[in-house]
């Protein structure tokens, strides 16, 4: 594959979205324009892991030759996402003493203050699970906090607080090994949120506060970015299946006639309005307490002046917004990410796990700067080039 070519694939449990950029242009945002996609039904997926390799595998080569077909080229390398409720993050904050006599922060005490932070990890937040990246938040020099790297500054006590993104390590490895076999090397590995936040969150966005919602098949995934970059992460097992299943259930329908009913694909008097919309506006408000207990947790709950973002399958519901809103007590809109596949435009948020991760190939190929995200494009890369290996065999 040339190198002027990007290809990020999103194993979604609903379907599989495969997109093939081009770094020769860029559109008006400065990303790679997208020359092909490629979208295919998931199978042997549930909540976002792999249970069939083969049958993954098979979903990847059939979304991959429709992308291939419309780009003209031939794919032989990926960025792959990984999500699903084996995905989490914790926050760990650690603190050392300074090593010279003078004071002076050196090279040599970020190092140790970072291993530091790491062996601080809960026993209970990693067994079974890996490392993807880790993301410096903020730093304390005798207990005032350092605006930027405190190298250079002389202070008895250094504290960091560092968010670690994880992912159990048998999901990974199974992911890694569906690609693969599917005749495809992965170049690397991002969560999914954060992909999907490149194309979905704005600079002023992601610098105001704001959080990222993807209401997926099965999951929902929330992120949370304040200063340009995430300081939090957490996936839920329930998604929009499960109003699909409450639709067929409250109006006695088939799950295939529920689906069209959920999307607006089918239409009329032959089901009550009230009651549909009763159904769908309560199972979506358990999904905005959860990430509403999220933020409690976290402390941001109303005060991330950006508001919410809600991309995924789900965000076409209707009012999906204004019950946010609602239930959040914060700003609230529908992602749009406007991606470009020649000369047709198209809006669907669902694309842009995929569109993200080509985005984030062009940093890891070309060294190019993202938005405001610099350090955290080149810490992440480091890292996560760095975790990936261990799940190779």
């Amino acid at each position: 594959m040339a190198r002027n070519i990007i290809t990020g694939i999103d194993v979604g449990t609903y379907s599989v979205k495969v997109v093939i950029a081009s770094t020769r242009e860029k559109n008006e945002r400065g990303f790679p324009v997208m020359i092909g996609i490629g979208q295919a039904e998931s199978r042997g997926l549930r909540h976002g892991y792999v249970t069939n390799i083969q049958d993954v595998a098979e979903s990847i080569k059939s979304a991959l030759r429709q992308a291939e077909e419309k780009a003209g080229v031939k794919v032989k390398k990926a960025f792959v996402s990984v999500g699903g409720i084996g995905l989490a993050s914790t926050t760990v904050t650690s603190s050392i003493m300074t090593s010279r006599a003078d004071a002076e922060i050196i090279p040599m005490d970020i190092e140790k203050l970072r291993e530091q932070n790491e062996k601080d990890i809960p026993r209970s937040e990693i067994a079974n699970r890996r490392i993807i990246y880790d993301i410096p938040l903020v730093y304390k020099v005798d207990g005032y906090p350092s605006l930027g790297s405190p190298l250079g500054l002389k202070a008895n006590k250094i504290e960091l607080k560092t968010l670690y993104i994880t992912c159990l390590d048998h999901h990974a490895a199974d992911l890694i090994d569906a690609v693969n076999a599917a005749g495809i090397e992965v170049e690397d590995v991002m969560a999914a949120p954060i992909a999907a936040s490149f194309v979905t969150l704005s600079k002023s966005q992601k610098v105001a506060g704001c959080v990222l919602a993807n209401i997926g098949a099965e999951t929902v995934s929330v992120a949370v970015f304040e200063n340009s970059i995430p300081t939090s992460l957490e996936v839920f097992p329930i998604g929009s299946t499960d109003i699909t299943n409450d639709i067929a259930l409250g109006l006695k329908v088939p799950l295939e006639e529920a689906e069209q009913i959920k999307i607006g694909a089918i239409t009329g008097s032959s089901y009550p309005r009230k009651k549909l919309e009763e159904i769908i506006a309560a199972r979506l408000s358990d999904i905005f307490e959860l990430i509403e207990a999220h933020l409690k947790k976290i402390g941001r709950n109303g005060l991330l002046p950006a508001g919410i973002i809600i991309t995924g399958g789900g965000s076409g519901l209707s009012s999906i917004d204004d019950l946010a809103r609602v239930s959040l007590r914060l700003p609230s809109k529908i992602g749009n990410i406007g991606l470009v596949e020649g000369k047709s435009s198209f809006k669907d948020a669902t694309w842009a796990v995929a569109y993200g991760l080509t985005i984030w190939g062009v940093h890891a190929d070309e060294g190019q700067e993202i938005d405001r995200s610099k350090e955290f494009m080149k810490r992440m890369w480091k890292s996560a080039s760095r975790k990936l290996k261990q799940f190779l065999p």
